[in-house]
């Protein structure tokens, strides 16, 4: 009797263990399936990588929220808030129009020499802090990169955009100077070119993307580009004659052909000529345009090369 009641008990915990067993959940073909699908696994890319557009599309909104935050960090606890979009300008074309416009007497093409250097100087400064912001945009994110990840192309991109917003500021000022002038009797009203002056700005913001998405991915590798991106803009800027002077009037014409090499000449000369009704120079807007679609593809690539050692050297 003892022998068998053993036997019986421990049948029954046999069985009762195989029921727990039984009534376990099981997973599905559906939701492991599911669970598959919803798995990402991000690797290191090595080589040279072009730019995933279509990442870049997903994450679209983060551009916006870079863009808006640094936007507010710009002008947060600042007296003049926008208005120093315009000051600065305003403040070098006061210098600049005393120097070049009442000393040197540098030529305007029959433009009154302070709406002249505006014009110019506008879209200059747009490039030069884009240059500047888009350098430095990879450092001064690091703790975003380390953290979380998202195409790192949106980074320099959003720090471009930014300038956008100085530049439409600095739009109306262009304007009602233009207004004043117009009513002093000065000939400056803009006519049909103004319509490809969106073709021109998408030329610098190309122009600008590109030198900025090259010049932030060396500032991680070297730090010493962070005193050497200042360094360069100023040298840039005078490399830039379209910026404070008629080329076609003082320079040789020989160097109309290689001036627009440099992607700043070309489109800002063209930029002022849209704006006050001048004649455009298809050939100096045309090679300046080339050559800052080149300056984009370059730059991507780079950046897509070293933008898997980000996290570790940053």
């Amino acid at each position: 009797m003892t022998a068998d009641r053993g036997s019986t008990m421990s049948q029954t915990s046999e069985v009762s263990k195989t029921s727990e067993v039984c009534t376990k959940p099981t997973i599905s073909d559906n939701e492991s399936t599911k669970e598959d699908a919803d798995l990402i696994i991000i690797e290191r890319r090595s080589g040279w990588q072009w730019v995933q557009w279509r990442d870049l599309w997903r994450h679209r909104e983060l551009l916006y929220f870079l863009v808006w935050r640094d936007v507010k960090v710009r002008y947060k606890q600042t007296v003049l808030g926008i208005a120093w979009a315009v000051l600065q300008p305003l403040a070098m074309m006061l210098v600049l129009s005393l120097f070049f416009g009442r000393y040197a007497e540098m030529p305007s093409a029959r433009i009154p020499h302070p709406l002249f250097l505006f014009a110019g100087l506008l879209p200059w400064f747009f490039f030069a802090n884009a240059l500047g912001s888009a350098g430095q945009s990879i450092i001064g994110n690091q703790n975003l990169i380390t953290k979380v990840y998202f195409p790192r192309l949106l980074i320099p991109m959003g720090a471009v955009a930014i300038c956008l917003v100085d530049l439409a500021v600095g739009f109306v000022m262009l304007f009602l100077m233009m207004a004043g002038y117009m009513m002093a009797g000065s000939s400056v009203s803009p006519g049909w070119a103004i319509t490809l002056l969106p073709l021109i700005l998408v030329g610098l913001v190309t122009a600008s993307i590109g030198v900025g998405t090259w010049l932030s991915a060396l500032t991680v590798a070297y730090r010493d580009f962070r005193y050497v991106i200042p360094f360069m803009i100023q040298l840039w800027m005078f490399a830039t004659p379209s910026v404070y002077m008629q080329t076609s009037s003082i320079l040789h014409p020989r160097w109309s052909w290689v001036l627009p090499l440099n992607p700043a000449h070309g489109l800002i000369a063209n930029f002022r000529a849209a704006v006050l009704g001048r004649e455009l120079d298809p050939y100096s807007l045309a090679v300046s345009f080339g050559v800052s679609l080149l300056l984009l593809i370059f730059g991507c690539l780079y950046f897509q090369r070293v933008e898997r050692t980000f996290a570790d050297v940053i």
